[in-house]
């Protein structure tokens, strides 16, 4: 048996899915089950209870998959502790985030972690705020970026930024020549906003609920840049973290308005697997997100 085929078998068993313990393997649902039934022979027991139509093991296949995590978890600490001992940070870094993050809050700190970090390849995927938590939670990627992080008894949660949001409107807009605006203001105005499921589009219905603003809803997206295009038709407005309309403002594109009336802010965060083993390569990328390193000037250019 290979490495590789306990962890197959162990992201069986945790998603309860062929198809996704395919995909976080890179291989076939039929190669899964392949692999299942090559267990299966080479054992000579039965390791999925087929007479139950929910996925479960056998008390044998409990015992293989306790085993297995173990190995692994060992496998992983070895190679961990071979780097430390050769002062090496290379390999591999998954990230999963979701669009406004990646595209406006990740790229400084990216350029400056793969200067400082030549070795480490860092692959990002881009997902919703809900699959960044799956991916994380199954293992399919080492870390997950996402704003307002909900707790979770099985996640690590570590804030690295705060972004402020604001309004933004067309240079048309009825309150684009204003530099900011009270949230009365906003009564009745057409507003585009993030899927109801989007964290940020739970913070602004909050927003505006405690202010007692209701709004005239016309469109809805599930990513920030398909709201600006919106917004760039004059459409309606909407409230959105500042950091994802710098460079349409820059350009004239659009207008931001500063938001009166308190402090609103998206927190961002970095999650992991509490009892995940963080590789060099991890553990250098999470301390300069966390803070002190914050990218310069000339890395956002």
């Amino acid at each position: 048996m290979q490495i590789q085929n306990f962890k197959t078998f162990c992201d069986l068993v945790e998603t309860k899915s062929f198809s996704k313990a395919a995909r976080l393997n890179g291989v076939t649902q039929s190669a899964v089950s392949q692999q299942l039934k090559a267990m299966e022979i080479h054992y000579d027991m039965l390791i999925i209870d087929r007479n139950q139509k929910k996925f479960r093991l056998t008390p044998q296949g409990a015992k293989l998959y306790t085993t297995f995590k173990e190995i692994l978890r060992l496998y992983e600490k070895l190679n961990c502790e071979l780097q430390e001992m050769r002062n090496i940070v290379s390999g591999t870094i998954q990230l999963a985030t979701v669009n406004s993050i990646g595209l406006h809050e990740l790229p400084p700190y990216l350029k400056r972690f793969m200067k400082e970090y030549p070795s480490v390849n860092v692959r990002v995927e881009y997902r919703r705020a809900n699959l960044v938590y799956e991916d994380v939670l199954h293992g399919s990627v080492d870390l997950g970026l996402v704003a307002f992080p909900n707790k979770h008894k099985e996640l690590q949660v570590i804030p690295f930024a705060q972004d402020e949001l604001v309004l933004a409107t067309h240079p048309e807009h009825i309150l684009a020549k204003k530099k900011s605006v009270k949230l009365s203001d906003l009564q009745g105005l057409d507003f585009i906003a993030f899927e109801r499921d989007i964290p940020t589009r739970k913070a602004t219905d909050e927003i505006l609920r405690k202010a007692n603003v209701t709004i005239g809803l016309v469109m809805e997206f599930d990513n920030v840049e398909t709201v600006k295009r919106a917004i760039e038709i004059n459409a309606g407005c909407a409230i959105l973290p500042a950091s994802t309309i710098r460079n349409e403002v820059g350009q004239n594109q659009l207008v931001s308005c500063k938001l009166n009336g308190g402090k609103f802010l998206r927190p961002l965060a970095i999650i992991h697997k509490k009892n995940k083993l963080l590789t060099p390569a991890i553990r250098s990328f999470v301390e300069l997100m966390k803070g002190e390193k914050k990218a310069s000037s000339n890395d956002k250019k």
